[in-house]
């Protein structure tokens, strides 16, 4: 039996997953679970990173203390596009933003004036969002921050925990390519890109393919946490790109949605798609596992139901999951709809207020309780989803006969349920964990203790459950849709 250990660390939690593999079934056991809450100064969001650090350590000191000392590795993923900029003694500088911050609000539009969309788009294959890395850094540079000036090395998210954990700084493709200034040609940093943005061409450091051995714990960590001096590799560091190397297709041509706080729905494919009609689409081509593109689109996923659950908690209501899928079962359908990526949903203070202004804004009816605005919600997303699968087809050329489901949105029935009616095809929901399976699998993979992507997919396949939804009512689904889109586009046209 072999074990490692994940850190998983996504936009809400964290947690320390222990995988054991007998060469043929592949099990998962949580050591350690935490928050990981974004902290408010003044008017800037940060992610309080050395709490994460501590969380790591004591995830470190609770699989210890669970009779787990024989780790073989260990493996660190996060979301993407945010990081940390390191001093010349490897001090942290500052407190990484947290992407949802809003000192990159027009950053946008003043680097597509130094660089088209269409170069930008040619040159990166990724998807514009106002937070991408590459417009953190130029509303670094627009702020003549002394941090550009002092700094020696920037580390995305998961190279920084790796680095607090062995001293080593060291990058890795699959989260440098979420930064939109990498090319999926090269699989590395875009030095011209850089060059022409002006930004310091030393802070980056050439990137590494998922799986390659990054480092051990350092020995004063090993002796503060009670364990051996354990490889650390760097994995798919992207949490999406883990995830998807966990959907548990048996097919080469799958289509996937790995969801939680975002839903990142695509397909993988071997080179990257970039041309007009990609641009148009605004889709994403992404560092995978052996070399893969995670062509997808970034979709606004459970961060709605999140923040709606926290609005609700700090006003005194606690919807227990079962009372949530009741109420969305009983409130009427398809009586309103929002656009689930309108800007408006980026981070507002209070997001059933928001949701009920944007219906009120489109002459739809007002939801006025829980239920109604969970089931807008749940509608919106499946409809939405469906809107992006068929872009993401017609640039395949292909028709996916069902879609994968995997993340923590796999246990949402009503949001799978109603996916599947949107899609007109079946739903396969699971794992929950892929994002932790994914990460041991690149571990495994390094160890050669599995061959490649596709025996790992068939050991997930055949290790942990997997739920299938087929579509019902989609007549009425379709008639749904095309209400959504009227309402949706009407919206954005005016506003």
């Amino acid at each position: 039996m072999v074990s490692t250990l994940a850190f998983d660390l996504g936009a809400s939690s964290g947690r320390a997953v222990l995988g054991r593999y007998d060469g043929t079934k592949l099990t998962i056991t949580e050591m350690h679970r935490f928050p990981n809450d974004p902290v408010r100064i003044h008017q800037h969001m940060y992610w309080d990173v050395l709490r994460l650090l501590h969380e790591i350590k004591q995830g470190l000191i609770a699989t210890r203390l669970q009779g787990q000392r024989d780790i073989q590795s260990i493996g660190i993923d996060t979301w993407g596009v945010d990081f940390g900029l390191l001093g010349m003694h490897g001090e942290l500088l500052s407190n990484p933003y947290h992407y949802r911050d809003d000192h990159t609000l027009g950053i946008k539009a003043e680097v597509c004036r130094l660089i088209s969309q269409e170069e930008l788009f040619t040159r990166t294959g990724i998807q514009f969002l106002q937070f991408n890395t590459i417009f953190q850094l130029y509303a670094l540079k627009k702020a003549a921050s002394p941090l550009l000036d002092r700094a020696e090395n920037l580390l995305m998210m998961p190279e920084l925990l790796r680095y607090f954990l062995t001293g080593e700084r060291l990058s890795e493709w699959s989260i440098v390519s979420t930064t939109q200034l990498g090319s999926p040609y090269t699989r590395t940093w875009d030095r011209e890109l850089i060059t022409k943005l002006n930004l310091p061409a030393h802070l980056f450091l050439e990137p590494m393919a998922p799986g390659t051995r990054a480092g051990t714990l350092l020995p004063a960590l090993c002796t503060e946490v009670g364990m051996e001096a354990i490889p650390v590799i760097a994995v798919a560091e992207h949490d999406t790109a883990s995830a998807v190397a966990a959907v548990p297709a048996l097919e080469e041509d799958f289509a996937y949605m790995s969801c939680g706080t975002w839903s990142l729905l695509g397909t993988e494919i071997s080179e990257p798609i970039i041309n007009a009609q990609a641009l148009q689409e605004n889709v994403t081509n992404e560092g995978g596992v052996n070399g893969t593109i995670r062509l997808l689109k970034n979709v606004t996923g459970l961060w709605l139901i999140q923040e709606c659950r926290r609005a609700w908690k700090n006003a005194g209501r606690q919807l227990p999951y079962t009372q949530e899928i009741q109420l969305i079962e009983q409130a009427q359908p398809f009586r309103s709809f929002i656009d689930p990526d309108h800007p408006m949903f980026v981070n507002p203070l209070d997001m059933p207020g928001q949701i009920q202004y944007y219906c009120r804004q489109t002459g739809q009816p007002v939801p006025t309780n829980e239920g109604e605005i969970l089931r807008c919600i749940v509608e919106s997303l499946a409809l939405r989803y469906s809107f992006v699968l068929e872009s993401i087809e017609k640039l395949v050329h292909k028709r996916f006969t069902r879609l994968h489901i995997v993340g923590g949105g796999a246990q949402h029935s009503a949001l799978c349920q109603f996916t599947a009616n949107a899609l007109a095809r079946p739903v396969w929901a699971g794992p929950r964990e892929a994002t932790a399976i994914g990460n041991v699998l690149v571990q495994y993979i390094a160890l050669g203790k599995m061959q490649d992507l596709r025996q790992a997919r068939r050991v997930v396949h055949d290790s942990f459950p997997i739920v299938e939804y087929e579509p019902v009512n989609t007549d009425s689904w379709e008639q749904a849709c095309e209400k959504c889109y009227r309402i949706t586009r009407r919206y954005t046209a005016l506003y």
